[in-house]
């Protein structure tokens, strides 16, 4: 079988030890201090803030559950976390010391992933991988298009509800990174899905590289291992409730952050600085 072309784009450096030792951290012996820690009930959404050099812990705590994350600048919405061009700086399901990258014009690291426990899922027999950027989030539009039915708490809406309080609107919203959720591509390029391999105490968790805002969906899709969104109120809609849980988030200072932190710098926005093509007005 021919080998397939190298990689697009070269992988970009990254200090591995230093995030391998905001990896190791832990609030148990001290080097770290809980500030935020609350739970996302099924079938709603939340947001929260996490300032630079802080690390948030996604979690299931009660088992399986498939979360959709939304990123901005918490000092500027207009930065907000670019999935495609991610997509191709990193690869198609994030893994530790993988970072979301912002939208042009800024271009720069917004997160660090720092530790999965889901990390050995690997690729399982059918080509499938966790912690999706290939897909997005579910929403009443394209529900409607298909069932011709409307349901009000699909991710895309309950990102929407989230993220009202904090002065952004739909137009906000953008594409997102599924968290635990497991994906892949047919033999005929066609998108699927899986049912998420998480456990209770499962986590995922990041490094915050600038000021984000952040917003998260419990997925009414719950787990992935039923179709359809119990839309109808009809009682085989139990059966969807049953695949859905909640999700938890913890948001951690690091008590020596001097010291952990020695050899990190936050991160710059892109450096070009151009006006592609166009004639600068000033000179």
């Amino acid at each position: 079988m021919a080998q397939p072309p190298p990689p697009a784009y070269d992988p970009i450096p990254i200090d591995k030890a230093l995030y391998e030792g905001i990896a190791n951290t832990g609030a148990s012996d001290g080097q770290r201090t809980k500030v935020e820690s609350f739970v996302i009930p099924i079938r709603s959404g939340r947001a929260w803030k996490v300032k630079a050099g802080q690390v948030c812990r996604i979690s299931t705590p009660e088992g399986a559950q498939v979360g959709d994350l939304n990123v901005w600048n918490a000092n500027n919405p207009r930065e907000r976390f670019w999935a495609a061009r991610t997509r191709q700086l990193q690869q198609s399901h994030v893994k530790v010391h993988d970072r979301l990258w912002s939208c042009l014009p800024y271009l720069r690291p917004m997160i660090t992933v720092t530790a999965d426990s889901l990390a050995s899922y690997g690729v399982d027999e059918v080509g499938g991988r966790v912690h999706d950027l290939l897909g997005t989030r579910c929403d009443p539009y394209v529900d409607q298009l298909i069932s011709g039915t409307e349901f009000d708490l699909h991710c895309h809406s309950n990102l929407v509800r989230a993220v009202m309080p904090h002065g952004l609107n739909e137009s906000d919203v953008h594409d997102v990174l599924n968290v635990f959720q497991v994906t892949g591509f047919d033999k005929e390029g066609r998108y699927f899905m899986e049912p998420c391999p998480a456990k209770a105490g499962d986590y995922w968790e990041f490094f915050a590289e600038i000021d984000v805002l952040c917003a998260l969906s419990a997925c009414p899709g719950g787990d992935l291992s039923a179709w359809g969104w119990g839309e109808s109120g009809e009682a085989s809609d139990t059966d969807m409730l049953a695949c859905c849980r909640p999700l938890g988030v913890d948001v951690y200072d690091l008590n020596d952050k001097d010291a952990v932190l020695a050899s990190w710098t936050a991160p710059e926005v892109a450096a070009y600085k151009g006006f592609h093509g166009l004639k600068d007005p000033t000179v």
